[in-house]
């Protein structure tokens, strides 16, 4: 059964929900990317690894100025056993790590990166932002395409410069048309666009329906049984609340 609406669902941006949307989303989008530019082009999802220390808490390594020491210390059955001191001490501060997926479009032959396809989570909108940046930048600077995926309202929007209003959006940056790009901004009672997915010339572009792939993912994810279970986070303003009220199935 397909979402019931039009556009993205709020319901789904859910923090609790958003990293298995996240992965169901870039699954089918990966199969629908495969089935037009096979047997060109391999599509691979490759994943981001953010790692943050617990805010305010140095890391704090306690030295013992002894050498590493090895010594037989007792025999078992005739055989030494063999006690291993650490030549350092580390107090070990548990690190919060998220890794999140992206897709890789690559030249079959070759193997190189034609087009990276980002998902954007809330997280590299927020505390992984400045990390995402710079390997947004490094994209940016080469000669590599991005289509940069908007599905979340959580954390600041990207571009935030001459961005028209909006509450999701989608950016296609053609390597060979930078600093220029396509930008389709999608408001919340908007479908969600096709947009293209460049590749090398002269090929033409891949096309991505996202309403579809959407639908596809809340259908056999079967989010239809859980995920009304509350109301949209981050919150709707009083009227769009109104309208997602409506469109939520009505359950016996």
């Amino acid at each position: 059964m397909p979402s019931p609406f039009p556009g993205m669902n709020p319901y789904l941006e859910r923090p609790a929900l958003w990293p298995d949307f996240h992965v169901a989303f870039l699954f089918e989008l990966k199969a629908a990317l495969v089935s037009v530019v096979r047997p060109r082009y391999l599509v691979l999802q490759e994943r981001h690894v953010f790692v943050q220390e617990p805010p305010g808490e140095p890391t704090i390594v306690r030295l013992r100025p002894d050498p590493l020491i090895a010594s037989p210390r007792r025999e078992e059955g005739g055989v030494a056993i063999v006690e291993v001191e650490a030549p350092v001490e580390v107090e070990h501060l548990a690190l919060e790590v998220e890794r999140v997926s992206y897709l890789e479009i690559r030249d079959a032959a070759s193997g190189d990166v034609v087009t990276v396809v980002e998902l954007l989570s809330p997280g590299n909108k927020r505390e992984d932002r400045l990390a995402y940046l710079s390997r947004r930048e490094k994209v940016l600077g080469g000669p590599v395409h991005l289509v940069e995926i908007d599905l979340s309202r959580g954390g600041r929007p990207m571009p935030e410069f001459h961005r028209p209003p909006c509450a999701y959006s989608v950016l296609v940056s053609h390597a060979d048309e930078r600093p220029r790009a396509g930008f389709w901004p999608i408001g919340l009672r908007d479908p969600l666009p096709t947009v293209p997915a460049p590749l090398r010339a002269p090929d033409p572009h891949a096309r991505i329906d996202l309403q579809a792939i959407l639908h596809r993912v809340y259908d056999v994810s079967a989010y239809e049984d859980f995920v009304y279970r509350g109301r949209p986070d981050p919150p709707l303003d009083a009227d769009d609340a109104v309208w997602a009220e409506s469109l939520k199935p009505k359950r016996e």
